[in-house]
């Protein structure tokens, strides 16, 4: 019997330890899947068509979407980042009449929904609102040919409302960057003979421009994802081009391609955002230098600033809160409407089960990378906050139609089996706009989440694991508890994005599912605005408790 030899492995040779995944980080990479799913779902759709109309799209309509699109980012991206930033270096560098009461109003108009503000502001300038109306009386004309007046409903408009609605994600980086530099620094430009407006643009301005940038590039990001002002000043852009395409067009593929394109635009600005601050790096001197401190303006000077800094208030919030509360004065009944109280209710309901959906799979995902110290946390976690960038139309495209297919395949195979119909489940509820929901914000949790998670001593869930903790309990026990005030934070964030979110709430709810945003979208395309503004201001009112959290937590 010939003798079996055993082989010995080489001592020398290096030893390769295979590390299986644990739960925590299979369940984290399963939910970042599910994050860029509807995107991935996009550009599939748009590369396999049904019908490929994209030669048609080219010849015809697409150049006029995107002109039109290039044309608002280029006029929000002006007025934007002029008006947050000179409202930032007014109420940070100057003290005059109310400066402390405008530091934080100014940004009350990020609780309006921008096409709230579109149909305040063609009610009040329109030819039977009461600017025309005044001047008629003043002047004694009788008709519309008797003067001149701007066109109210026209792309212009559009920027002015957009921008109202934008300039705060400007007005608060910026107002945090002058903020946090040296005071130092100015005193040196004073002594070497710079005026106001040279501490301004050779000082203030080069050393905030990546917050600036930042701001803007936020504020171009909603732009492009506005349906509800656009489609009420008759500007056809890249999103109505898909609600066209795709509702009025019956072709999904066309669809996805203009879809596709609103991405390469987004994801341009977001690498646009990013480059400009990869080499424009600024750290004060050294922790004892001290803060800007504010000039006291004269007299004329103080009201003046007074003055520029109530006009962007004044439109972006005064205006549509007014209106809004004229109208809703003026019909009292429509505040008992059953048909508001639907609504309502189901803003909660979806509001709350995205924003429970999202806060506790960002929190899962970050908790299961970080703990598991892979290097893909590197990779994952950027990438998750992508959906963020992507507009609610887009994600309604990548997630309606595989779901769809989804649905009706296992409606199928319960009837084959059972032989009892359970219908769309999937797309006959609420679970698709939950879910487009959960995407769309995902990336605003897991920001507040990680950035409450870098905050914990690593040495505490440490001494909970030596304790015998597993890390659910180092979870429960350690984390949560310090992390309660983040996560609060970031669900009441989630339900108010939520709440104002339009586009992906038009495209995937299920049919006669009206909340609070559909219905003043609807009622105000009828010229409803009384039966609008029940629903309009109970929106603001949702934004505002979110804007005076944010203005809390920033002074």
């Amino acid at each position: 019997m010939a003798e079996q030899k055993t082989q010995v492995p080489d001592p020398h040779l290096p030893r390769i330890a295979l590390r299986w995944p644990d739960r925590w980080t299979l369940g984290a990479v399963l939910i970042a899947v599910i994050v860029l799913a509807p995107m991935m779902s996009v550009f599939w759709l748009a590369l396999h068509p049904t019908e490929n109309i994209w030669p048609h799209l080219m010849a015809t309509v697409l150049p006029r979407y995107l002109g039109n699109t290039l044309v608002l980012m280029g006029g929000v991206a002006v007025l934007t980042a002029a008006v947050g930033t000179g409202a930032a270096w007014l109420t940070t560098m100057y003290r005059f009449p109310g400066q402390g009461w405008l530091d934080v109003a100014l940004l009350f108009p990020m609780a309006i929904p921008a096409y709230v503000g579109a149909y305040a502001l063609v009610d009040f300038l329109q030819y039977a609102g009461p600017v025309q109306g005044a001047l008629r009386e003043v002047m004694g004309w009788q008709t519309a040919r008797d003067y001149w007046f701007p066109e109210v409903r026209s792309r212009s408009m559009a920027v002015i409302v957009l921008s109202a609605a934008l300039y705060p994600y400007v007005y608060l980086l910026a107002r945090a960057a002058f903020r946090e530099q040296s005071g130092c620094s100015y005193e040196v430009a004073r002594a070497l003979g710079c005026g106001p407006f040279g501490l301004f643009w050779r000082v203030g301005l080069p050393l905030a421009r990546p917050a600036i940038a930042a701001g803007v590039a936020l504020a171009l990001m909603e732009t492009v994802a506005d349906y509800g002002t656009v489609a009420y000043f008759n500007v056809q852009t890249l999103t109505t081009g898909i609600f066209s395409t795709w509702l009025n067009g019956n072709n999904a593929g066309g669809a996805a391609q203009i879809a596709c394109v609103v991405l390469v635009v987004v994801f341009g600005l977001v690498g646009v955002e990013r480059l400009s601050r990869r080499n424009a790096r600024f750290h004060r001197p050294s922790r004892s230098s001290r803060p800007v401190e504010a000039q006291r303006l004269p007299a004329r000077a103080g009201w003046v600033a007074f003055a520029l800094c109530m006009v962007p208030f004044a439109v972006g919030f005064i205006l549509p809160v007014g209106v809004m509360l004229w109208h809703g004065l003026k019909k009292p009944s429509a505040w008992t409407s059953p048909d508001l109280m639907v609504a309502f209710g189901n803003t909660l309901v979806t509001g709350g089960a995205a924003a429970v959906l999202t806060v506790g799979a960002a929190l899962f995902l970050v908790y299961g990378l970080r703990m598991a110290g892979h290097r893909a946390a590197r990779v994952v976690l950027p990438l998750t906050t992508l959906g963020y960038a992507a507009p609610g139309a887009v994600l309604a495209v990548g997630i309606l139609i595989p779901l769809a297919r989804l649905d009706h395949w296992q409606a199928d195979g319960i009837l084959a089996l059972t032989g009892w119909d359970p219908g769309l489940v999937l797309t006959g509820t609420a679970v698709a706009l939950v879910l487009a929901y959960a995407v769309r914000f995902f990336g605003v949790a897991q920001g507040a989440v990680d950035a409450a998670y870098g905050r914990i001593s690593p040495s505490l869930p440490m001494a909970a694991r030596s304790l015998g903790r597993g890390p659910g309990g180092a979870l429960r026990a350690v984390h949560l508890p310090l992390m309660r005030a983040s996560v609060l934070t970031a669900l009441l964030i989630v339900f108010v994005d939520c709440v104002k979110e339009l586009p992906a709430t038009l495209l995937l709810r299920p049919f006669n599912y009206n909340t609070l945003s559909t219905r003043v979208f609807e009622l105000a395309s009828l010229e409803r605005l009384s039966e609008a503004a029940p629903a309009a201001l109970v929106v603001m009112a949702v934004g505002l408790a979110a804007v005076a959290l944010l203005a809390r937590t920033n002074r």
